[in-house]
């Protein structure tokens, strides 16, 4: 059986109450995990292209305010 077959089986046997501070904790854990990729792939230059093409839309008028 994977890990992953274990967690499933593990969190199906949670109660309500420990399916919710799990789902709470997980939640955090994973936009963390993302805000640390998002962040490496901005130091690596890699989102450099899309900041771009925002701003150029935004000068040439095709952007609205929210």
């Amino acid at each position: 059986m994977t890990t992953v077959e274990n967690i499933k089986k593990a969190v199906a046997k949670l109660t309500p109450e420990q399916l919710a501070k799990f789902r709470t904790w997980f939640e955090a854990y994973d936009a963390q995990l993302f805000d640390e990729r998002i962040e490496r792939d901005a130091k690596a230059g890699k989102l450099d292209k899309f900041a771009e093409e925002a701003i150029r839309a935004h000068r040439e008028g095709l952007t609205r305010e929210l």
